[in-house]
């Protein structure tokens, strides 16, 4: 187990605050002739709002007071707390009174803690950094979230830094990998002491930090029980008067502290006793995840006033009362995966699978888990690289479906909706989320035709009123075969142009070059008469071929440009070749 020793006395509880942020169990030392502090109240504050659940209350100095007396004036403190049934022991290391059971019970306690997961995200909060002489700069903190191997390159953030780890230790003891829930020192090589200090991140990802918050913020009830009965005394104390809209406070998180300008967003204060969802602005980044607890302290730093779990890590985004509702569901049950994955999908209607939830206590595993479970529901729509809130998935693809119908029965004579013309429509939308939701449909009723998209069933029809426009057309492209009219002397108005389109998007016509159409029999005979003429007379020039071919320069060369790019013929200086793939 990891052990960190934090002061008590009430100077020093933003040292307190980094050195508890972590851990699993608590051992309050309170003595018996002093009895329950101001900064033990404070510190029991500290410790619901970081969540710690477990603790041990050693009653020290035991033979210089009352320990009856006293410890019923802490059983009445823990009343109403998740540590209310904690072991007290009273100890005196005068006479060695009660140290073998303290031992004998910090022990029990340890036995039942869960350990700490390992879901493959690591992060050390650092709370010391200095040099050794032989070593280089060294690190320490408590390891929470993953592993850390000796040898892996680590990030140091939010500076985003790059270093490599030299060695790792945990209570001077040398190892090739550091747990979670250890304390850890690790030396890193590729990184000077000026570019590493108390309150950064040593992480093996390159997640970005933050620098707005949205967070749920509650207030202790106890700040109202704990001070003086009369209402006035009360309003007196600074850390029970309401926490309001637009102050200035310090957020401690991990072992950070940065100013912070709050914004509540249900209300304008906060009562003790309550809860509510805010804004935070930092003056400095933090590297944080979602359900990350943290301590807020007021400006001046001389009391705790609240404490919360973050919810976003992108508190640029604005809150309007659909977000407000969606973040509270994960909220009141931060470890239902299931809720957190839906209520973060269904806030932004959609997210890239690789970065859902990344920053958060959920290993990669988990989350896929989730997405599948949430999919079988209908509740979320997935593809390779997005997972969709249902809902907005329902109404894009229905909006894509009308746009394709309205198309067949607008222009017939189309193969389907121009992609492009789609994607105009769609702008607002990312480029992977239409690239989805194409694939999503030709896996449905759909198919791509080129560059559009159509009912599977759809045919193309040319409309009556454009048939005798067609005849012309095809009379045109065939009366020289091989040296069709130039393209403008047919499309000469807008039914030219649909039937022209129409002929080569059903394939009848083949287009070469901007300014020239063959039908598609003419297309097929030129090419089956160069590779007579080539094979017969070895490679030509443009001028042989197109005098072969009576046709003309305005033709030949765009036609053997396609063939190139086709891999049907082969330019060799100013001649052309057969293609060996032909």
């Amino acid at each position: 187990a990891g052990i960190v020793d934090v002061p008590g006395h009430e100077d020093f509880v933003r040292t307190m605050i980094a050195g508890v942020g972590s851990i699993d169990l608590a051992l309050v030392v309170i003595a018996a002739d002093d009895g329950w502090m101001p900064q033990t109240e404070e510190h029991l504050q500290i410790l619901t709002y970081l969540g710690v659940e477990r603790a041990v209350i050693a009653l020290a100095k035991s033979d210089l007071g009352n320990v009856e007396n006293v410890t019923e004036q802490i059983r009445n403190h823990l009343r109403e707390t998740v540590f209310v049934k904690s072991r007290m022991i009273p100890t005196s290391v005068r006479s060695g009174e009660g140290i073998e059971n303290l031992k004998n019970v910090i022990a029990s306690e340890l036995a039942a803690v869960q350990p700490q997961r390992d879901f493959g995200k690591p992060r050390l909060f650092v709370d010391r950094a200095f040099t050794m002489r032989g070593i280089g700069t060294v690190v320490t903190g408590t390891l929470t979230g993953g592993r850390l191997h000796r040898g892996q390159t680590i990030s140091v953030q939010p500076q985003n830094l790059q270093a490599r780890v030299r060695s790792i230790q945990s209570h001077g003891i040398e190892m090739d990998c550091a747990q979670p829930g250890m304390r850890t020192a690790l030396s890193l090589r590729d990184l000077a002491i000026d570019q590493v200090k108390r309150g950064d991140a040593i992480t093996a990802s390159d997640f970005a930090p933050a620098s707005a918050l949205i967070v749920q913020i509650e207030r202790s009830p106890r700040l109202f029980a704990k001070q003086p009965a009369s209402a006035k005394a009360t309003a007196g104390k600074p850390a029970a008067r309401p926490l309001k809209n637009g102050g200035s406070v310090y957020l401690h998180h991990g072992t950070s502290r940065v100013a912070a300008r709050i914004t509540l967003l249900e209300k304008e204060k906060l009562e003790p006793s309550q809860k509510i969802i805010a804004h935070l602005k930092l003056a400095a980044p933090i590297f944080a995840f979602v359900r990350d607890r943290f301590v807020i302290r007021d400006g001046s730093e001389q009391h705790t006033i609240a404490g919360g779990v973050v919810l976003d890590l992108d508190g640029t985004r604005l809150c309007d009362a659909r977000d407000l509702k969606l973040l509270s569901m994960p909220a009141t049950a931060p470890d239902d995966i299931d809720l957190c994955v839906r209520s973060e999908i269904a806030r932004r209607g959609f997210v890239p699978r690789k970065t859902l939830l990344g920053r958060s206590h959920f290993s990669a595993g988990e989350i896929s888990e989730a997405l599948m479970r949430l999919q079988r529901n209908n509740e979320i729509a997935l593809s390779e690289e997005i997972a969709a809130d249902g809902a907005f998935w329902g109404m894009l693809r229905n909006q894509t479906i009308a746009l394709i119908d309205n198309a067949h029965k607008q222009n017939p004579e189309r193969p389907g909706l121009d992609l492009s013309e789609l994607r105009s429509v769609l702008r607002d939308q990312p480029e992977n989320v239409f690239e989805a939701l194409i694939a999503e449909l030709c896996t449905d009723d759909f198919v791509r035709k080129g560059s559009a998209i159509a009912r599977a069933s759809h045919q193309s029809v040319l409309p009556v009123r454009l048939q005798p426009v067609a005849r012309k057309i095809r009379e045109a492209l065939s009366q020289k075969p091989f040296d069709p009219p130039p393209r403008h002397q047919i499309e000469t108005d807008r039914d030219g142009h649909l039937v022209l389109r129409f002929l080569v998007e059903s394939g009848e016509a083949i287009e070469v070059g901007s300014d020239a159409v063959l039908l598609r029999e003419n297309f097929e005979h030129i090419k089956a008469r160069i590779a007579e003429f080539v094979s017969k007379n070895g490679p030509a020039t443009v001028s042989e071929l197109r005098r072969a071919l009576e046709s003309s320069r305005r033709i030949m060369v765009p036609l053997l440009e396609k063939l190139d790019r086709e891999g049907f013929t082969r330019r060799v200086e100013d001649k052309r070749m057969l293609s060996t793939i032909h």
